[in-house]
């Protein structure tokens, strides 16, 4: 008679580890959700819809999820230029140029918006050339997106970086002894190697612009029907004490995010068995 052997992992602790992983995930993450979703669902569905479906609601996501957009794309381009000078070059102040893209993280939110305010605003240092041309880079759907695109920087920097990093300068050589020029050999070799880790940083970034509250409420104007944003009407909601309207809009946001972000991992995937498949 033939036994079969347990398999034991190298590492011991699993069962535990995994035990505490899904404890903190529970208390943290699950069972708030779960109460939203809970308060939201004690609404009449009229009432839920009505909430949902309010002119100044709908205004607000339009622009929070547009703004949001144009911020992840604007840092998956520039954060990439980032992140490859920093890897690629060395420079006088490369360190603190290094430190400064931290910058978002560091400062509270609400300093960040009273900052962008004070430079974007018609009398700042920016903002004083800028409203001549007519470009209200203040207390607009622009300043919106300047505010979300400042705090989602550092998330795309970040998680470019190892991704470069990691990049063997041999393979950019080979592709140069074969004939490739500077263009070809970036958006054949380069691009296509990098691509998980600059989809990755987007989604971060976009994931953090949606939930952003204190760099943007200062800068926004909050304009109803032009510069609200989705989170701005959930507070409202609360000062109000109107819990169920506030839990509805949130539940919105999140089940709109949940889709947004799962599309991007599903693309992330497939970008990645794609290239398993071409390697194959």
């Amino acid at each position: 008679m033939r036994f079969a052997l347990k398999q034991h992992s190298v590492l011991p602790g699993f069962g535990i580890t995994l035990g505490y992983t899904l404890l903190y995930l529970s208390l943290i993450v699950l069972i708030p959700l779960a109460a939203l979703m809970a308060r939201s669902a004690s609404m009449p569905i009229g009432q839920f819809w009505d909430t949902v479906t309010d002119p100044r609601v709908l205004a607000a996501y339009r622009l929070t999820f547009g703004a949001s957009l144009i911020g992840a794309a604007i840092n998956a381009v520039f954060g990439f230029i980032v992140a490859w000078s920093l890897v690629r070059y060395r420079f006088p102040g490369r360190k603190l140029l290094d430190s400064l893209v931290d910058l978002p993280f560091a400062l509270p939110t609400a300093v960040s918006g009273i900052a962008l305010t004070a430079i974007f605003a018609k009398t700042g240092w920016l903002g004083q050339y800028l409203y001549p041309l007519g470009i209200e880079s203040a207390f607009s759907p622009l300043g919106v997106t300047i505010a979300l695109t400042f705090i989602g920087l550092p998330l795309v920097v970040r998680t470019l970086q190892p991704a470069l990093e990691e990049l063997d300068a041999e393979v950019e050589e080979a592709a140069a002894s074969l004939g490739a020029n500077r263009w070809q050999t970036f958006w054949r070799i380069i691009v296509p190697t990098v691509l998980p880790a600059l989809i990755t940083g987007f989604a971060l970034a976009f994931a953090r612009a949606l939930g952003e509250y204190g760099s943007v409420v200062f800068i926004s104007g909050n304009k109803p029907l032009q510069t609200e944003i989705a989170s701005l009407m959930i507070i409202m909601k609360l000062d109000q004490y109107d819990y169920a309207e506030a839990t509805a809009i949130a539940v919105v946001m999140l089940l709109a995010s949940f889709a947004i972000l799962l599309s991007i991992n599903v693309f992330q995937w497939w970008v990645g068995q794609g290239r398993l498949q071409r390697a194959a």
